[in-house]
């Protein structure tokens, strides 16, 4: 069976929420603005975090808490060729650059949403097959001396010249073929370029790189799994890593890709990255259960200049529940115990908010911000987890709760710091699993993965939900916190005008006051916001700007994620740009569709032994990624496939999933799919189609509310 990395979270239940309804927020008044307006008549948003520290605040205070209310759309660029947006534009000398994808790159006038140029790297044509692994996610691009770069989905660094878009230079990362991709946002500064990427699901070995900016020259890498021990190590750090693996691990890769986190620092000549989780999930098949497995589920800290390892710090020894240290990474300094730290600040997706010595990755501290119940607490002395006895279960062993779930408590989406107030900003999830390892985990293949874990997520609509969490990193408690509905929302931005902007699953762009959440204003963006927003200034007037198109892992959730309705490249995919001085009105579109037709699939009987193949080669050679688990798309990534009409003709499904034909609309090119492979994912679909009960209906029901 063929696995692909985004199926990590696929999975077996599925979940629905009750009705789109946004709990009650704070009811303190807005606090008392700063006065002033923009620092200067040009602020630029320069980078993936804004400044290397990755805080994504903005130092603009021309749109406060006390005239936020006023905001107005400038314009709204749509970009109708888009399947979804997740990342974060860059505004340099006037001009907005983003990446949407395929990871195709745009450059807009800043003051009018104009186009400039475009850049489409043909990943479809340069891998027609792996470009299935996350070709619907890119979540952003770097800029460094008139030069933009983007990871390719296959492989490839490119520089492009920020003024036209031409390429000056390609590097390929990775041979094709090699179970990665890039859907992440390379960090350029001091003419070095970072740059890793994904795939730790699917049998391959994680590393980050380092090229230069001028050539695209590799300058080192370092890898965070150690290789077969018999071919030698290419440093100290894998040789003592590898005293932490047993058995023939290399054999599987061992996963530990860094897809996202990585943050330079200036100062201290280091670069953190975050490290994924391990692959195979199940530790006993992955290092016969035995180990801590470095750097899986790490931040380590290298020299910038060579690579060399500096330190680490391990979030989850022995990691095998997908857990991963992967979300970004924030720098500042802190006073703690009457002493100022240099510190680094996470929240990894098991729950507990982190505070770390950048100087020498002595943890400080660790709280939940979260409904935690896989560890007690860390233990300050060791730095261990104190897990509860059930997490690491024994064959046959009845399944357990085990919360946050495999999503995360928070996941990739940028969180935000304003040093001023010392909040961070955390888009949160409240999404438990359940988790059991089958009496013969060899021999047992679950729908999703042959890994010997299976999972489900919970059927009650009332477990799952979002939120936006203000957290005090130095008292390790949170401040304030407004509950969603949604669980899959986007990231947030700070700024100096005491605001915190975020966008829902829902499709409400929202500005908060950052002292109490209480929402100052909101605006109805039509379509779900999973990209995190930016601000900057032009001509001396702040703006807002933020992606709107859903996507990112909740394009192949469980129903949770489908519950709002998006469908696959509907209307309302733009950029948007705000001011206190925008008059604009975003044109009325009807994204959301509730209504389901299945095709017609005539009275020709399903072959049931084919479509029992047909229901593994789907989710395990990443059908499901874009179309959805058990077929039931969620609107991001694809359309739902119970409404084909190759699903009346097998030579028509045959050249669109394995010949190509819809390769140049980015469908991948499924060729290494065999005979009985192919026919068998088309009957599970014609079954599909056939139990989908037809739903006609309002395109919007009139309960829902205008900007949940």
């Amino acid at each position: 069976m063929k696995i692909l990395s985004a199926l990590r979270v696929l999975l077996w239940v599925s979940v629905m929420l009750p009705t789109l309804a946004m709990a009650a927020l704070p009811s303190a008044a807005p606090s008392s603005p700063p006065t002033g307006s923009s620092s200067s008549p040009s602020v630029e948003w320069p980078a993936y975090g804004n400044t290397a520290d990755e805080q994504r605040f903005s130092p603009l205070e021309q749109i406060h808490a006390g005239n936020v209310a006023k905001l107005g759309l400038d314009w709204a660029l749509d970009v109708p060729d888009a399947v979804a947006f997740v990342s974060t534009p860059l505004m340099v000398d006037g001009v907005l650059y983003f990446s949407g994808d395929r990871s195709i790159v745009r450059a807009v006038d800043a003051r009018t949403g104009r186009r400039l140029w475009t850049y489409d790297p043909e990943a479809g044509k340069h891998s027609p097959r792996s470009i299935a692994i996350g070709w619907n996610s890119h979540r952003g691009i770097a800029y460094e001396n008139g030069k933009v770069f983007v990871g390719t989905t296959d492989g490839r660094l490119v520089a492009l010249a920020a003024s036209n878009g031409a390429v000056l230079w390609a590097t390929r990362t990775f041979p094709l073929g090699s179970n990665k991709a890039i859907t992440g946002a390379p960090r350029a500064i001091n003419g070095r370029v970072y740059m890793g990427h994904g795939g730790a699901d699917i049998g391959t070995r994680g590393y980050v790189d380092a090229y230069d900016a001028a050539t695209g020259k590799r300058l080192w890498r370092f890898n965070t799994v150690p290789g077969n021990p018999a071919d030698g190590f290419e440093n100290a750090a894998m040789q003592r890593a590898a005293a932490t693996w047993q058995g023939e691990w290399w054999r599987g890769g061992g996963g530990g890709t860094v897809w996202n986190a990585i943050t330079v620092d200036p100062e201290l000549n280091l670069v953190y990255i975050g490290v994924g989780n391990g692959g195979p999930w199940n530790r006993q098949w992955r290092s016969e259960g035995k180990g801590d497995n470095l750097y899986l589920c790490s931040i380590v800290a290298l020299r910038a200049d060579t690579g060399e390892y500096v330190w680490h710090y391990q979030v989850n020894p022995g990691e095998e529940w997908d857990y991963k240290a992967t979300a970004d990474i924030i720098l500042t300094d802190l006073t703690l115990d009457g002493k100022k730290r240099k510190v680094l600040m996470q929240a990894p997706t098991n729950g507990f908010y982190y505070v770390i010595d950048r100087t020498n990755g002595k943890l400080l501290s660790a709280e939940k911000y979260e409904q935690v119940n896989w560890a007690e607490k860390i233990d300050l002395v060791t730095g261990r987890p104190v897990e509860a006895p059930f997490v690491h279960p024994k064959a046959g062993e009845s399944r357990f709760e085990m919360w946050p779930g495999p999503w995360g408590a928070h996941n990739w989406q940028a969180m935000s710091y304003n040093p001023a107030l010392g909040l961070t900003f955390i888009p949160t999830m409240h999404i438990p699993a359940y988790w059991s390892r089958p009496a013969d985990s060899q021999t047992t293949r679950s729908y999703f993965f042959n890994f010997g874990m299976n999972i489900e997520h919970p059927t009650d609509p009332t477990v799952s939900s979002g939120g936006l969490l203000a957290w005090d990193p130095v008292r390790q408690q949170a401040r304030w916190k407004v509950t969603y509905d949604g669980v899959w929302n986007g990231g947030t931005l700070a700024t100096a005008g005491n605001l915190v902007f975020q966008g829902t699953a829902a499709g409400g762009f929202h500005a908060f006051d950052a002292q109490n959440g209480h929402r100052l204003w909101s605006f109805e963006a039509q379509r779900g916001i999973t990209a995190p927003p930016i601000s900057y200034s032009v001509d001396g007037v702040q703006h807002v700007a933020v992606l709107v198109g859903w996507g990112g892992n909740g394009s192949f959730g469980t129903a949770a994620f489908a519950k709002h309705g998006w469908r696959f490249k509907g209307p309302g995919i733009r950029l948007l740009s705000f001011s206190l001085q925008g008059k604009a009105k975003l044109p009325a579109v009807d994204a959301r569709r509730f209504a389901l037709d299945p095709v017609d699939t005539g009275t020709a009987p399903i072959d049931e032994a084919q479509a029992t193949v047909g229901i593994g080669t789907y989710h395990g050679s990443s059908c499901a990624t874009c179309h959805g688990v058990m077929a039931m798309s969620t609107g991001g990534g694809g359309p739902d496939l119970r409404e084909s009409a190759s699903l009346r003709d097998y030579a028509a499904f045959r050249a669109i999933v394995a010949e190509g034909a819809l390769l140049p609309l980015g469908m991948p090119m499924f060729d290494d799919l065999e005979e009985a492979e192919l026919r068998g994912t088309w009957e599970f679909l014609r079954q599909q189609a056939r139990a989908a009960v037809k739903q006609p209906g309002r395109v919007v029901p009139p309960e829902l509310p205008s900007t949940p």
